[in-house]
């Protein structure tokens, strides 16, 4: 069913006539499947459209805003009823974006911002991407005591809000500790392949032994650091620190084993809320908030890891 809409004089917001979820058909454009993370994220949101009902059209982006926006003109063009979007990148949407709106098509954003007028899509379902980087900045604090520590980073996709933010609240959490300092910051593009080809690098640069912790900006750069660490003849999580952020299960196995110390839990039911909210302003025009948040969680070496890696498996990451 298409959504019948009409617009507020003066003001871009969609009010629907009427809308049941049973017939909605929503079009969903993913990333890709970089991570284990995002591989949970599509089953998830996949299994959300399922219980509710819902068509969902799927369409992978393999980590190009091209393909994203290709995508979403697709989208408009069948009429879907609304789209759920997890852009790759923070810019450059504003073009299609309005397209989606005189269409009269409501877009959700995804775990991800963009740097566009707000009037531009109904709601953004996120974590607090740069508490998630304070959150792993303040653990090293905490873990280091004041001992010098030299820290390298894995960066996420460049132009990213993830790699943007959390690097934005890891420096500010370490700001006023001199003690630690960043020297040497690289993209791995979340990816657990480029983690190891980047920490590698890191590996050679930096003296043996100098290196004190790892900030990756999720956990599958980690785990592939991880793997170049002990190529290395080091130990992970006694030689070198590491926290990261996500809680993909392979991240609680690793902090089981003693090879991670620490990771922030980004929740991959991203598409609960958002349908939630979806559902709610095509039934009687209830906006939803511009931004609803998702919780974010440490974990460490102190909760049962084990016990969380097998319940997190049988999410499909």
């Amino acid at each position: 069913m298409k959504l019948k809409a009409t617009l507020l004089a003066g003001a871009a917001v969609l009010l629907p006539v009427l809308a049941q979820a049973g017939d909605l058909t929503v079009g969903f454009s993913q990333i890709g499947s970089e991570s284990g993370w995002r591989a949970a994220e599509t089953t998830v949101t996949k299994q959300q459209a399922k219980e509710r009902g819902l068509t969902l059209k799927f369409a992978d982006a393999q980590q190009k805003q091209e393909n994203q926006i290709k995508a979403l003109r697709g989208f408009i063009a069948q009429g879907v009823d609304a789209i759920l979007l997890a852009p790759v990148v923070a810019t450059g949407w504003d073009q299609v974006l309005e397209e989606a709106r005189d269409a009269e098509i409501p877009v959700i954003l995804l775990d991800r911002t963009v740097d566009a007028p707000q009037e531009l899509y109904l709601t953004a379902v996120t974590s607090d991407l740069v508490h998630e980087g304070a959150v792993a900045g303040q653990w090293l604090v905490d873990a280091e005591a004041g001992e010098d520590c030299r820290i390298v980073e894995l960066q996420g996709t460049t132009g990213s809000s993830p790699a943007l933010d959390r690097k934005k609240g890891f420096e500010q959490a370490i700001a006023d500790h001199p003690n630690l300092k960043i020297v040497r910051s690289q993209t791995g593009d979340f990816t657990r392949s480029q983690g190891k080809v980047v920490m590698e690098s890191f590996l050679k640069a930096e003296a043996p032994g100098s290196i004190c912790a790892l900030y990756a900006h999720n956990d599958d750069m980690a785990v592939g650091a991880i793997q170049a660490i002990k190529e290395a003849g080091l130990q992970p999580g006694k030689d070198i620190k590491i926290v990261s952020i996500d809680g993909v299960p392979d991240a609680h196995l690793a902090i089981a084993h003693g090879e991670m110390n620490a990771t922030i839990e980004l929740t991959p039911n991203m598409a609960g809320p958002a349908l939630d909210a979806l559902e709610a302003y095509l039934k009687d025009g209830t906006a939803p908030p511009k931004w609803i948040q998702t919780e974010s969680r440490l974990f460490t070496a102190k909760d049962d890891n084990m016990a969380i890696y097998e319940e997190k498996k049988t999410l499909g990451y």
